[in-house]
This record gives C-alpha cells, sequence and structure tokens, in this order.
C-alpha cells in the first residue's frame, strides 16, 4: 500500500463513509461456485454518490503482461489525501481479450470492495 504523507481528512471522510454505506446485494449468480455476487456496475452505481458526498473519489488503472492481469485502486479525497493499494494480480483464464477483461472487472470488483471496506459476495470458502 502507498498513501499521501497525511491520512486526516480521508480516514474522516473514509470513517463517514462506511458508516453509511451498505453492502451491495448479490444479485447475480456464480454457477461454477454455486454462490452468488454484486456485479461490479451495481457496486459502482451504490458508492459513486456516497464517495461524493464524502469528498472520496475512486481510480482503477488495469495492467498486465500478457498472461496475468493487474488492479490498482486509488482512493483519493478533496484534500489531495491519497490511498494506493497494491496491485491485485490475476492469472486471466484464457489469454484473450475477453479472458483479460473478465480478470479486470473481477479484479475490480474485490479490490474496490477490499479498499472501502464493504462485502460483495456471499462467503464462498466452503466451495
Amino acid at each position: 500500500m502507498k498513501k499521501s504523507e497525511t491520512l486526516v481528512n480521508i480516514a474522516v471522510a473514509l470513517k463517514n463513509f462506511q458508516a453509511e454505506v451498505k453492502n451491495p446485494a448479490n444479485t447475480a449468480n456464480n454457477p461454477f461456485f454455486n454462490s452468488k455476487y454484486a456485479p461490479l456496475a451495481d457496486i459502482l452505481n451504490l458508492i459513486r454518490p456516497l464517495l461524493s458526498k464524502h469528498g472520496l473519489s475512486v481510480i482503477q488503472m488495469p495492467g498486465g503482461d500478457g498472461e496475468s492481469v493487474s488492479v490498482t485502486t486509488l482512493l483519493l479525497h478533496e484534500s489531495g489525501e491519497w490511498i494506493e493499494t497494491d496491485p491485485l494480480i490475476l492469472r486471466a483464464e484464457k489469454v484473450t481479450a475477453q479472458g483479460a477483461g473478465s480478470a479486470i472487472t473481477y479484479g475490480r470488483r474485490y479490490s474496490l470492495s477490499a479498499a472501502l471496506g464493504i462485502s460483495s459476495e456471499d462467503d464462498d470458502v466452503g466451495n
């Protein structure tokens, strides 16, 4: 994790955001694990108004090396303070544009949820 020199303002904003946000509804099915999850679009639609209300915004940057993809999430505050996650590195199931896109979307969902302290899917540890 990387961060700005100070975190005073972003910490207060994130605390207030987390006090108000609800976990997104798990509306999509994962047939491979017989579980449900919240699609990325649903998460973004839920959090964007609350992020804005508390002076927060988020940027997610994909990367990769041709076989693996990575997603880095940057949480910004209007004060200029910021927190950047370590890259989440995933191997795409297929080395195609569609495989990379799927892995990036999956990585964005997980990285964003972790950075904001929300849960976006059922616990599938038993699977």
